[in-house]
């Protein structure tokens, strides 16, 4: 009955999101500075939008006529305020743009969108072979608006990911419908609960947090059900009941999975003590999905299960008494590989994962080209190039700056000097201040532009005082940058530390905790070092954007943490009767199935992500795609059993080990747990 309000719910989500610029910059930064003083002048609220229009042979007579015509129809459209700016024709006499300020509200691009395409059409209207496009800041926020429209399409296309993998895993036309269910109905239930947070509690939400969401949860809710059913499934073969063996399932995987769920949830709040605004508020809002999901899974799931009863599990299944599956599968035959020489081969896997890490040599994180941040080439983009090639790279997206009125005419006079702006505009006073407008040369975004922001931030400073303030346009993006690297100099260390406190207090050891979060850490630097190698030479993207590498850090280290402790916690287990190295062994062989599964499902939902015609998505989905898929194959399976065997007791440091423990006899089998491994000769773990 709770699904009911949860769908509906869910559909608000769109409503309350939070997409102007306020969503997105630090709260601290100039640029917020700025647009809350240029309010007055209604530049705070308003994107300018540049519809171009070009004619290879030449502008006529009636080209001109249309766009002035065009001009004055602009003004009448409702979300326009201000003054049109009266068409500025190109110096070689073949283009002509028209600079329109739109009123940006809260839902930022998602509203500019309907204006953009209203400019369109207007200027497509007996054009008589005159090529119209819009670009601009309006015309990208309008292009981006588009694109994470396409939301749904991510959704179905994970949902398809996740439903063929689960085909194979379970090998049953059935059983995949209802971990699928049931995370549906978790994104559900957490959209509606984002929802009603952002309308009554103050959360913030936008449309990249928005879509973030959806991947997580579902990614996160049917990995958490992989576990719970691979456990049932055991229990079902021990308990004639299927309450009972949902029962004990619930106790013997719920723990793992609840600490699990809980270390990823944290972690990603203290992504609330960053002040770029779009990073601090991913925190709470995934926090919150994976919390849902949790619940989703231990309760929803679980249910649907026993109601269902074993004939779900058709037409494999397991039935009260059945002989449980062979020890001797792929995972045996891998742990065994790594007892033979477990030093050797946790030396070779951490050396060839260190040799990765070089890759981020070359990550330049400082923001993404304006013309380059889609997949794809846009109507804005088009019209950019056009721009570009008759006009001033940066026209129309000046870099803004609001001073006192008694120094503007020095500060007009020394912006006017800088040989990297075009042109300088000062308008009207109002209440003692003056905004003043200069075009940079070179595009908004490149490095050159930004450049340019921070040298006519120094000269207004200089010229107009400590009151000034400079915003808009490159400065808007430099902000970004420096707020993203103080973010990660804070958050990156906050987020270790509070990962290795939870794993202290849940493992009650030293050694195990630092040695799974070195081993994550190394799987970070291994994913993003083929992932910056891939996108300048492989996709050749034209950058990535400032808050990139923590948004990938905070998603790679939580998630590669979730699996280790659903490992460790089995081998510890495992090691309180067959000691540390015989429970290694085991613990792979337990859990190295249904973990690579989970691994598999979870990079699977974020490499849909690339199904978004953006650059960060397809940056984001496939740097955690690759992190996970190391962390589940190669650092879970290898790395860290290699270095269980190898330390063997000394990994619980400082629990001393029992020493009246017996030790088993070889060959002889040993059930616990609902499982029976056989004990494997001591020579093997031999160093």
């Amino acid at each position: 009955m709770l699904l009911v309000p949860a769908f509906s719910l869910a559909g608000m989500l769109g409503s309350v999101q939070k997409n102007d610029i306020s969503a997105w910059l630090p709260n601290s930064s100039e640029s917020a500075k700025f647009f809350a003083a240029a309010d007055k002048f209604q530049a705070g609220g308003t994107m300018p939008t540049i519809v171009v229009y070009a004619r290879p042979s030449g502008l006529t007579a009636a080209d001109v006529a249309k766009v002035n015509a065009d001009a004055v129809v602009f003004q009448r459209l409702g979300d326009v305020t201000g003054q049109v700016q009266l068409p500025l024709v190109a110096d070689d006499l073949k283009a002509v743009a028209t600079v329109v300020p739109v009123r940006v509200g809260e839902s930022g691009w998602t509203g500019i969108a309907k204006v953009v395409d209203s400019l369109n059409d207007i200027a497509a209207q007996d054009a008589g072979g005159l090529v119209s496009h819009v670009t601009g800041p309006g015309g990208f926020a309008s292009d981006s608006g588009k694109a994470f429209g396409d939301a749904d399409l991510l959704m179905i296309i994970a949902v398809l990911v996740v439903v063929g993998i689960l085909l194979c895993t379970y090998r049953s036309p059935v059983l995949w419908l209802l971990p699928v269910i049931a995370a549906v109905a978790a994104v559900f239930t957490s959209e509606a609960v984002i929802a009603t947070l952002a309308k009554y509690a103050g959360v913030v939400v936008n449309s990249q947090s928005s879509f973030i969401l959806s991947v997580l949860v579902f990614g996160a809710a049917t990995d958490y059900a992989l576990l719970l059913i691979a456990r049932y499934r055991e229990e079902l073969r021990v308990h004639a009941d299927r309450h009972e063996a949902m029962g004990n399932a619930l106790r013997r995987s719920g723990p793992a999975i609840v600490a699990s769920a809980a270390t990823v949830a944290v972690s990603l709040l203290v992504l609330m003590l960053a002040t770029v605004n779009s990073t601090s508020g991913l925190g709470p809002v995934c926090a919150v999905g994976i919390v849902v999901a949790l619940l989703a899974m231990m309760t929803l799931l679980p249910a649907l299960l026993v109601i269902c009863g074993r004939w779900i599990f058709w037409p494999v299944k397991p039935t009260f008494g059945a002989p449980r599956p062979t020890r001797d599968g792929l995972w045996t035959r891998i742990g065994g590989f790594v007892a033979r020489k477990p030093r050797l081969i946790w030396i070779g896997t951490a050396g060839v994962l260190g040799s990765l890490t070089l890759g981020m040599l070359g990550l330049h994180a400082e923001g993404i080209p304006q013309d380059q941040q889609f997949t794809k080439v846009t109507d804005a983009v088009i019209g950019g190039q056009l721009q570009s090639l008759h006009f001033p790279a940066g026209a129309g997206n000046p870099i803004c700056a609001v001073v006192d009125s008694s120094t503007s005419d020095q500060v007009r006079l020394s912006l006017s000097l800088l040989p990297a702006i075009a042109t300088v505009v000062r308008l009207d006073a109002k209440d003692g201040r003056t905004l003043i407008l200069a075009t940079p040369r070179a595009a908004a975004g490149s490095p050159e532009a930004l450049a340019t922001a921070r040298q006519v931030r120094d000269v207004v400073h200089q010229a107009g005082g400590a009151d000034a303030s400079v915003g808009a346009g490159s400065a808007v993006t430099v902000d970004m940058q420096d707020g993203a690297a103080r973010d990660s100099l804070l958050v990156i260390p906050a987020i270790l530390l509070l990962v290795f406190s939870i794993l202290v207090l849940l493992l009650r050891a030293l050694v195990a905790p630092l040695v799974l979060v070195a081993t994550v850490v190394l799987s970070f630097g291994a994913a993003m070092g083929i992932s910056v190698v891939v996108f300048d030479h492989v996709f050749h993207f034209g950058g990535m954007d400032a808050a990139f590498p923590l948004q990938a850090f905070t998603f790679l280290v939580a998630l590669g943490v979730d699996y280790n402790i659903f490992l460790v916690t089995r081998v510890r287990e495992e090691s309180l009767v067959l000691g540390t190295r015989q429970g290694a062994l085991a613990g792979l062989t337990a859990t190295g199935g249904v973990i690579s599964s989970a691994g598999l499902v979870l990079a699977g939902t974020f490499a849909a992500m690339a199904s978004l015609p953006m650059v960060f998505a397809a940056e984001l989905g496939f740097t955690v795609a690759v992190g996970v898929l190391i962390d589940t194959f190669l650092v879970r399976s290898v790395l860290v059993t290699a270095l269980t065997l190898d330390l063997g007791e000394a990994m619980w440091w400082p629990r001393r080990p029992d020493p009246r423990k017996p030790v088993p006899e070889v060959g002889r089998e040993l059930t616990y747990i609902g499982t029976s491994v056989h004990a494997v000769p001591l020579e093997m773990h031999e160093r």
